[in-house]
């Protein structure tokens, strides 16, 4: 086999040619809450594929299902502080680092899918997504956890009467838990991966969450009925870290937020299927499941709740987001 000669510049060429390919992968280290298979999990595998893809390689994602670096509040503050560089996240924690986005909390705000992520991809939601950088966060797109609906162990739940004294588990979320507290119920917050030992223990009686977090979570093993409240519809965020975000190249940039974009459409869409089979699969696992439910005595029963939110937020802005078409 003949001898490859490199004359000596040429082979300090590429030596720094195989060290720059060497240095220039960049790891980014992605987690959230959900379990591998969830909709957050195929929104991350997505988002992972395309900036992959397009940046050839350069990048490379490390997924972390399964609260695997924390909850969502210890996620949060990580790539807040850019140890951590990116997360698929509810908003449950995140109006305590941009109190702007509290308002989309607000339970019977959206009437349905639809109208969610018209607000979400119209000029509304983009606004928010600029409150941001300033609190050293990047998000770069609303995405989707869906409809939240209530799961307890003592009994069915058909109107807010029902929910009286049932402790509840609730996301570290003040928005939510005002709401919950005219319906009777005692929300007690909690992070995530500690839900499923405190149902199971029954420290809590219930929680409530999208039917992909309920399914994919396993809270048939441990709750006996369902009811399909839909009280709040749960947006979610894909968020990078300003210290990621800053070696960003312009180009790149523009990968990323493509790239989020596609992850959005793609965890809608697993949304979209988990609530339209996961009903039917908790039933098979054993769950009782109320589907009619009042949800005008709920949405009565919150009236007191919306003065105040109408105080803290604007009612023209509460306004503003239910007229959206």
């Amino acid at each position: 086999m003949p001898h490859l000669h490199l004359t000596r510049p040429a082979l300090a060429a590429t030596l720094a040619l195989l060290a720059a390919g060497a240095q220039a992968q960049t790891t980014i280290k992605i987690g959230y809450t959900p379990a591998q298979g969830s909709h957050y999990s195929v929104g991350a595998t997505t988002f992972c594929a395309e900036v992959e893809k397009n940046t050839q390689n350069r990048y490379k994602c490390q997924q972390f299902p399964s609260s695997a670096l924390g909850g969502e509040r210890e996620m949060v503050e990580s790539v807040q502080l850019g140890t951590q560089d990116a997360v698929i996240t509810s908003t449950g924690p995140v109006g305590n680092f941009v109190p702007e986005i509290k308002v989309v909390d607000i339970p019977f705000l959206f009437r349905d899918y639809d109208h969610a992520r018209k607000v979400f991809d119209g000029p509304i939601g983009q606004d928010l997504l600029t409150k941001f950088p300033s609190k050293n966060l990047i998000a770069l797109a609303w995405t989707e956890n869906g409809f939240r609906h209530i799961t307890n162990s003592k009994r069915p739940i058909m109107k807010p009467e029902d929910t009286k004294g049932l402790k509840v588990r609730t996301m570290e979320n003040k928005v939510h838990m005002d709401g919950y507290r005219t319906f009777g119920m005692m929300p007690t917050p909690m992070s995530f991966p500690e839900v499923f030992g405190a149902l199971q223990q029954g420290t809590v009686d219930g929680q409530e969450n999208p039917i992909p977090i309920i399914t994919t979570a396993k809270f048939s093993q441990v709750q006996k009925y369902l009811s399909l409240t839909g009280h709040v519809y749960s947006p979610a965020l894909l968020m990078v870290s300003n210290r990621l975000w800053d070696k960003v190249s312009a180009a790149d940039r523009k990968v990323f937020q493509d790239a989020a974009r596609l992850s959005v459409v793609a965890q809608r869409k697993k949304v979209d299927e988990d609530d339209a089979t996961g009903v039917a699969l908790l039933e098979k696992e054993g769950m009782q499941v109320v589907r009619n439910v009042d949800k005008a005595a709920f949405q009565e029963a919150l009236k007191p709740a919306y003065v105040a939110y109408a105080k803290e937020f604007g009612a023209d802005r509460i306004k503003q987001i239910q007229d959206v078409r």
